[in-house]
């Protein structure tokens, strides 16, 4: 008879209440992993926001920084008043031949001047703080031969403008 009650407790009893357990168990680990992924999947989420409110912004300056008219003129001025403003000397703003394409078209302008690095570092801030859009594609910076502190500046930028829509 003890036998039987051995028996029947550990098939009917124990070895059901164990598989039970196992199970709630692995569904306990289940969640956490869950959890765990959820965590990690809410914090790429507000990284994914910030980066979607960054390039929300991008794309806002772009149609203040990329105007619609060429106004090439005003803008070298302004390259100009800039070389003047941080007393660089021997000073060239030339633009080069316009580049045309369907929503965006661009213009080289190559620049020159002398003066001390510190100067042309506080030249390059402020053309980075224009209201237009500039890329630099090349800068040489060549120190002068008797080592005076003076510094040539040769820089190769592209200012872009939208056409209008009756140009396109």
């Amino acid at each position: 008879m003890a036998g039987l009650l051995a028996a029947d407790f550990i098939f009917f009893g124990f070895l059901p209440l164990r598989k039970r357990l196992k199970a709630v168990n692995q569904a306990r680990a289940d969640q956490r992993l869950i959890i765990a992924k959820t965590a990690i999947e809410q914090r790429q989420l507000s990284d994914l926001k910030e980066q979607l409110q960054e390039l929300e912004s991008t794309a806002r300056n772009y149609q203040v920084n990329v105007p619609v008219d060429r106004d090439l003129g005003s803008f070298l001025q302004q390259i100009a008043g800039l070389m003047s403003q941080h007393n660089l000397t021997e000073q060239m703003v030339a633009p080069g031949e316009e580049i045309k394409a369907d929503k965006l078209n661009s213009i080289p302008v190559n620049m020159q001047c002398k003066g001390r690095m510190g100067q042309i570092f506080e030249f390059y801030r402020q053309l980075q703080r224009l209201d237009r859009l500039v890329r630099i594609e090349s800068v040489k910076l060549v120190n002068s031969d008797d080592l005076s502190g003076q510094v040539s500046m040769q820089t190769r930028a592209v200012v872009y403008y939208r056409p209008s829509v009756d140009q396109g």
